[in-house]
């Protein structure tokens, strides 16, 4: 399959061109030129499928005509090495767990998939190493360097506002070594993702390199993330809760939405989307306007939503051809400021004995307020409570318990490049690599 620009100025590109560059050479992001329906047959049996199952039919759909099918089957199997389940949070309220892989957080999916297939093309290549670059404001960081580390052929740059990411989610991408530089970025993590993005269109640079990113702007990083709506379509199918299904993404740089906007281009049968927000509001407000003007990020206990600017906005504007009236048609939206978020916290484990991190109560808590009577509506619990454990602790007054493979990554020596926001600076930094 073929992809093209969604600023239509770049050339088309391969999968293995579009994995690779990460980003056109007209700035804008990669887009598969179709995007295949799957048949009511799939949908009339995925209750009886296994997540792995799901994930692969739904794989050949974007990479089939890319990747050899057992060496695609070996990545998608290799790569949900764990289970997204579905949790009852009320009757017609259900979480779905996205904090079950390595990093406990969603972004593990996308991660360990994306590096597996830039390794497959690495091999296929035979050529020097490729470099990956990717800022984070949190989940991000640590998903990618734990899902790169170790991987020959490829180095990661994880980029990082200072001081603007908890303790826990620092840990688990600074002190892995090997692979894995972690670049402390005086700024804000917008900062952060235009040093990204400059670097990609820095000629010196990409002569001297060869460049790549895993943020969601990747498609190897975004589309492996619809894998997992399938799975909750299915194991709700499973529970009889599944006619009338709304899912609510808390929503940062937009591409956990998309991945789910594009499952329901191929037929996954969610009846709409809710994209609830922090006090970043950008998406929000443009769902109100139809005006869309990104702001300066502001900071919040939610901190891998703090996007002022995000990338994917590109993606669903392209997806339903800039028509403003489609999108509000299918997804809704909603926003939350810090108080209210501790208050939903607070609220769900009173009420229900379920602990939501802060991006999950922002989906809890949409949901709680817009679902209809004779809806059935899931959240993505995008992270483990646990890395979020002070703030979590504060707001339902009780213990977070610190699971094992995140308190080992606390042990760890904390080793970091600090950087400003200069761009200068940064492109110094790698010329000097």
């Amino acid at each position: 399959m073929r992809y093209y620009s969604t600023n239509g100025k770049a050339p088309m590109a391969t999968l293995h061109e579009a994995v690779v560059k990460g980003l056109a050479c007209d700035r804008g992001l990669y887009m598969p030129e179709s995007i295949k329906m799957l048949p009511q047959s799939f949908f009339d049996n995925i209750d009886k499928m296994s997540f792995q199952e799901i994930a692969f039919v739904v794989a050949q759909a974007f990479f089939g005509e890319d990747v050899k099918e057992d060496d695609l089957r070996h990545i998608v199997y290799d790569t949900l090495a764990f289970d997204c389940p579905v949790a009852r949070v009320t009757d017609n309220i259900y979480s779905l767990e996205l904090f079950h892989g390595p990093t406990l957080a969603f972004k593990d999916v996308g991660a360990r998939f994306m590096a597996r297939l830039l390794q497959y093309f690495i091999r296929q290549e035979g050529k020097e190493q490729v470099n990956v670059l990717v800022a984070t404001s949190g989940d991000t960081g640590s998903a990618v360097a734990n899902g790169f580390l170790g991987v020959e052929g490829i180095h990661v740059y994880v980029l990082y506002p200072k001081g603007k990411v908890s303790k826990i989610q620092e840990s688990q991408f600074t002190t892995l070594g090997q692979n894995i530089t972690a670049v402390e970025v005086d700024g804000v993590f917008d900062d952060c993702q235009a040093l990204v993005k400059n670097a990609f269109m820095d000629e010196d640079l990409t002569a001297h390199m060869k460049l790549t990113s895993a943020n969601s702007i990747n498609v190897a990083r975004f589309l492996p993330q619809a894998f997992y709506y399938f799975n909750a379509y299915a194991r709700m199918k499973a529970l009889g809760k599944s006619d009338n299904m709304v899912v609510c993404v808390p929503s940062g740089n937009f591409g956990n939405i998309t991945a789910a906007l594009f499952g329901h281009r191929m037929g996954l049968p969610v009846k709409r989307f809710i994209a609830a927000n922090n006090a970043n509001d950008i998406f929000y407000n443009y769902l109100k306007t139809g005006k869309y003007e990104p702001k300066a990020s502001r900071q919040t206990i939610a901190n891998a939503m703090d996007v002022g600017d995000p990338s994917n906005f590109a993606r669903i504007y392209d997806l339903y051809k800039g028509d403003h009236s489609a999108i509000t048609s299918l997804i809704s939206g909603a926003t939350y400021n810090d108080d209210m978020i501790r208050e939903s916290m607070r609220q769900c484990y009173s009420d229900n004995s379920y602990i939501l991190d802060p991006h999950g109560a922002c989906g809890y808590r949409a949901l709680s307020e817009l679902l209809q009577p004779g809806e059935c509506g899931v959240f993505c619990e995008t992270a483990h409570p646990a890395k979020f454990k002070e703030t979590v602790e504060s707001a339902i007054g009780a213990d977070v318990v610190i699971p094992e493979r995140l308190a080992a990554f606390m042990k760890g020596t904390k080793q970091s490049v600090e950087m400003s926001k200069d761009f200068a600076s940064f492109k110094e930094y790698l010329m000097n690599v």
